[in-house]
């Protein structure tokens, strides 16, 4: 199965992003989960974790060499987000990506 893109992202607080891949469908990622592991650990500073590139392709999301997360952990394990859902976090429903 081929997984979409990832066409924008932005951290909606210190621990969640809020990632919009190019099937135009928008999901949460919390990456509590991840801090147990010392790889992950710069991401617990908040200015470290909100500083972020989407990877050239939409294939990664990438703080540094060796810290990043694929669209295919982005897409299987975040969290479906609602239209309704967007609006609260101050985010258009309106889709970016072509």
């Amino acid at each position: 199965m081929k997984y979409p893109k990832i066409c924008q992202a932005k951290a909606i607080n210190d621990h969640t992003l809020l990632i919009e891949f190019t099937n135009q469908e928008f999901k949460k990622y919390d990456i509590i989960h991840l801090l147990e592991n010392p790889q992950f650990a710069p991401l617990r500073q908040s200015a470290f974790f909100k500083n972020f590139k989407v990877e050239q392709g939409g294939y990664g999301i990438v703080w540094n060499e060796d810290i990043d997360l694929s669209e295919y952990e982005l897409w299987k394990n975040g969290m479906t987000v609602a239209e309704g859902e967007l609006q609260s976090m101050g985010v258009s429903p309106l889709h970016s990506c072509q």
